[in-house]
């Protein structure tokens, strides 16, 4: 019998061989700071004493820390620091934004023989395994009385109005505090206040514990009585809940001569993790060429932008818009940030329309989210709205319009009933029928989902064919110069149609597909009928430019002519350009039409040499602001043996 303890010492030994979680009490993992002070600062996590590392050790990441194993926010494979291979040791450094709870980190071991190929992201990859948790951390979070954050702009219905919207942990009272120096705010307006629930969530993963996070508090205060193109100084907060840093913008002039905009379409955001649905790396590009342009513009130049559905890429993981607004704050705290809702930001099962061409369309993109994120975080002109038919607010920010010096900007949805006798049909024809041609010569339309592409986007067809039917007619009779459309990831400009025919005269609309900002799934051109499966993309006549490249859209207008620019990403440079006169006729665009495609040449801006200058300056300072914040190039670099992402017609 006094073998008995000596065999359970001896067996006990054999086993923690053998199950590796049995090494929890070898690792060790630490994170510096513990309290980080706004949105978007960095923690340092470091871990030593993992046995036989291998490249499937992964750190997961937590908020509340309370959250199963298998809830994580995100995930990063441990020889992301090619350190840890070779001694078991290592560190990653995380931008975290700011999610109104602290986080925790979370070491784990996997092994090929555990993949559950049930439990996959969104690419179909699989999702690590949580069986064996090697260590967890201390607790990081933000300071108290910390400042409000995601700070965004938008114009009202009121030329001398901006509003301003942000985020707080509380309800308690906050303020806007402006004036036209920094020294002097001497004007103040207390902000209204909301939040969603969990309840108001209409389906999954919005509704449920893998997708749902705590909100916060939306704040909304508006400044009024402003100048006419001055600019501004403001802060948002309060004493006691703390200040934001000071902020500009230059206030809207109706009666200027020039306009400025900055606007593409299905951007998301990005993040230094990976999580169960792709982000978007791409993201980061777009918003940093933004600010260099807004840069060479100077400080005396009004501008906006306009992001055209497709928002956040959320898609019912909620922490997701906190990674958004943060992103954007550098430009959207400066100029206003307008938005048209997509179907990822609102398409369930159960939405209120769904007519019976439209139920291969309208599907779960939302991710359960039923537009109610969306219609609290941004507050745009106007009042449109449709009821949920849930106990979840109603779907704002739906369609409305408003003026820039001398273009007359028009946001539509195509979500929602947009077929004669709806409110949005009436508001699109009285809307149109009752511009000042004068005062505005050009008006752009914007929507999600495009009236013309040549992307082979054959379940979008019945949609397309109804805006054709009833949609086309309204832009052809009042003369719109341009309709922007997003959905497709990619560029093209046709030339000016009506029902798929070319006008070289003035009277037809330009349309657009600028859907290219972020989101990297890039569908295939329209291929031939008989060689549907084939690499082959024939371009027709009517599409006088399709470009693959990430990038966005520049719109620069004086009372004479309007010129859209498509700047990419990967140089900052005009990629493509059309020249449109007040009367309608193009005068000149970026490429030879006759020759379509073959020629594709880069053409030089009016005012690319501005923003050579401003590159020198701004580029180093963006980067550093968002270097690591989003750095996606690490732990793909640790996954790419395996894990890749996979392009399917997710749009």
């Amino acid at each position: 019998m006094d073998l008995l303890p000596h065999l359970l010492l001896l067996l006990l030994t054999l086993l923690s061989l053998i199950d590796p979680s049995s090494q929890s009490s070898q690792v060790s993992i630490s994170v510096s700071p513990t309290v980080l002070s706004k949105s978007g600062d960095t923690v340092r996590i470091q871990w030593t004493g993992v046995d036989s590392p291998s490249d499937l050790d992964w750190l997961g990441i937590y908020s509340p820390p309370d959250s199963p194993d298998d809830l994580f926010i995100g995930y990063v494979f441990l020889s992301t620091d090619p350190a840890h291979l070779t001694s078991g040791s290592g560190s990653v450094s995380l931008p975290l934004p700011n999610l109104r709870a602290n986080y925790t980190f979370r070491i784990f071991r996997w092994s090929k023989s555990e993949i559950d190929p049930t439990r996959l992201d969104h690419d179909h990859n699989p999702l690590p395994g949580t069986r064996h948790q090697l260590a967890t951390s201390d607790a990081v979070g933000f300071s108290t009385g910390r400042r409000p954050e995601q700070v965004h702009l938008a114009f009202t219905d009121r030329e001398d109005e901006m509003r301003v919207m942000f985020m707080t942990g509380d309800k308690e009272e906050r303020l806007v505090r402006y004036g036209e120096s920094e020294g002097e705010l001497g004007s103040s307006a207390a902000a209204l206040v909301e939040r969603y629930e969990r309840e108001d969530m209409c389906d999954e993963p919005a509704n449920e514990t893998a997708g749902w996070r705590d909100p916060g508090w939306i704040h909304s205060a508006v400044m009024k009585d402003l100048k006419k193109g001055l600019r501004y100084y403001y802060q948002v907060g309060s004493d006691s809940g703390g200040w934001s840093p000071m902020y500009s913008f230059v206030s809207r002039d109706t009666h200027s001569d020039e306009a400025y905009a900055f606007l593409f379409g299905d951007m998301g955001t990005a993040t230094p993790y990976t999580t169960f649905y792709r982000t978007q790396d791409e993201s980061i590009s777009t918003m940093k060429w933004i600010l260099r342009d807004l840069e060479a513009l100077g400080p005396s130049k009004p501008s906006f932008v306009s992001h055209i559905g497709d928002i956040s890429y959320a898609r019912g993981y909620l922490w997701l818009w906190d990674h958004f607004f943060t992103q954007i704050e550098p430009v959207a705290a400066r100029v206003p940030y307008h938005v048209c809702i997509g179907n990822h930001e609102y398409d369930w099962p159960a939405q209120p329309w769904k007519p019976d061409w439209a139920k291969t369309i309208y599907g779960k993109d939302g991710g359960g989210e039923c537009g109610v994120p969306y219609s609290l975080r941004f507050k745009m002109p106007g009042n449109s709205s449709e009821p949920t038919g849930t106990r979840a607010p109603a779907t704002r920010n739906l369609y409305y319009s408003f003026d820039v010096g001398p273009v007359h900007f028009v946001y539509m949805s195509t979500e929602t009933n947009f077929l004669p006798g709806s409110a949005q049909y009436d508001f699109l024809r009285n809307d149109l029928e009752s511009v000042d041609r004068e005062k505005t010569p050009f008006v752009v339309v914007q929507g999600h989902r495009p009236m013309y592409t040549t992307s082979y986007e054959a379940r979008d067809a019945p949609i397309r064919a109804q805006m054709l039917e009833h949609i086309e007619p309204l832009f052809v009779e009042n003369g719109v110069t341009l309709a922007l459309w997003g959905h497709v990831h990619r560029y093209e400009r046709f030339c000016p149609l009506r029902n798929f025919t070319c006008r070289t005269t003035e009277g037809y609309p330009i349309h657009i597909v600028i859907g290219m900002a972020g989101q990297d799934w890039q569908p295939v051109w329209q291929p031939r009928s008989d060689h549907l499966k084939d690499p082959i993309y024939p371009q027709p006549a009517r599409s006088l430019y399709r470009g693959g490249e990430f990038g966005y859209t520049r719109l620069v207008a004086t009372r004479e002519k309007l010129t859209l620019s498509y700047v990419g990403n990967h140089d900052g440079e005009v990629h493509d350009k059309v020249e449109i006169l007040a009367s309608g006729l193009v005068v000149s665009s970026g490429i030879d039409d006759a020759e379509g495609m073959k020629n594709g040449g880069v053409v030089e801006s009016s005012f690319s040499w501005f923003m050579k200058v401003a590159s020198v300056l701004i580029l180093g300072a963006f980067i550093g602001y968002i270097l690591g914040y989003v750095s996606h190039a690490q732990r793909e670099g640790a996954m790419k043996w395996r894990w890749s992402p996979l392009k399917n017609e997710d749009v």
